[in-house]
């Protein structure tokens, strides 16, 4: 494979920015000239990194080069901080993930690299908070993407928040704080783009969504037990959804690196007859 950084500005980041790309391999019993010169278009996977994280994650701790080898796939990797991969228009001068994800980069990468910017083509997924940022877009995007792999994250019903438990000294509940505050306080974040409990609600049955794959590991402490109380709730209302889980993993490493061969599969990427890795 080839792996390429790229640094460049972004208008809706107002800053240099980085992403990592996978590119297929070209096979070595085709000429170069003939290979670079070929318009063949690629499927593409958009690959999220969770909190603390950015674009080199997942090609540090897992062997994603080598699966994106052997399905002769594009992988997009980007960074996006401890974002949510959220709008933040008061942080510095602006800092708009989610407008930047949709509007800028991918724009940019079926521009400027052989990927197929046709639905079917493109596939998202991401752990941890990439987990809820992969949710988030295909959700709010189901347009763009045949199918979604959220890995360790799950939607929350947001009805039940309060102000009292956002005051809380409860870790999660000061995450959920900032990011109400930035929505412009708990109504307008109940009708934003952040509740894809309700956007999932409504889309459910309709044939509009992508295909949904949900995974966790059984010992995830953070997670197992909401994933749990969506699943309940998907089946109440017909959201076409399957539920994979593992016994004994939790938020780590390991867990990821088996779920995103798994996502694979569920994508429907078939083994190629890809030039080795």
């Amino acid at each position: 494979m080839s792996l390429v950084t790229m640094n460049f500005e972004s208008q809706y980041l107002n800053s240099n920015h980085e992403f990592s790309i996978i590119l297929p391999n070209k096979p070595r019993n085709i000429n170069p000239t003939d290979y670079y010169r070929r318009s063949r278009k690629y499927k593409v996977l958009w690959l999220l990194h969770g909190t603390f994280g950015d674009h080199t994650d997942w090609i540090r701790r897992t062997n994603i080069e080598l699966y994106a080898c052997e399905k002769d796939l594009i992988v997009v990797m980007p960074s996006a901080l401890n974002s949510n991969y959220s709008n933040w228009n008061k942080c510095m001068m602006g800092y708009g993930m989610y407008d930047y994800f949709t509007e800028e980069l991918m724009p940019l990468i079926y521009n400027w690299f052989p990927a197929s910017d046709k639905r079917e083509d493109n596939f998202i997924a991401g752990l941890s908070m990439g987990g809820r940022g992969t949710v988030k877009f295909a959700a709010n995007h189901p347009d763009k993407f045949a199918a979604a792999a959220v890995l360790s994250a799950a939607p929350i019903n947001f009805h039940g928040l309060t102000d009292q438990y956002l005051q809380s000294d409860d870790p999660f509940a000061s995450r959920l704080r900032g990011m109400v505050e930035n929505a412009g306080g708990l109504e307008a974040f109940i009708n934003s783009t952040e509740n894809v409990w309700d956007i999932l609600d409504s889309l459910a049955g309709s044939g509009k969504l992508p295909r949904l794959l949900f995974a966790c590991g059984t010992a995830d402490t953070l997670i197992y037990e909401n994933l749990k109380i969506f699943k309940k709730h998907a089946e109440e209302t017909g959201l076409d959804a399957e539920f994979w889980t593992l016994e004994g993993y939790s938020h780590e490493w390991r867990f990821w690196d088996l779920a995103i061969q798994h996502a694979l599969e569920f994508f429907g990427l078939d083994d190629t007859n890809a030039s080795p890795f």
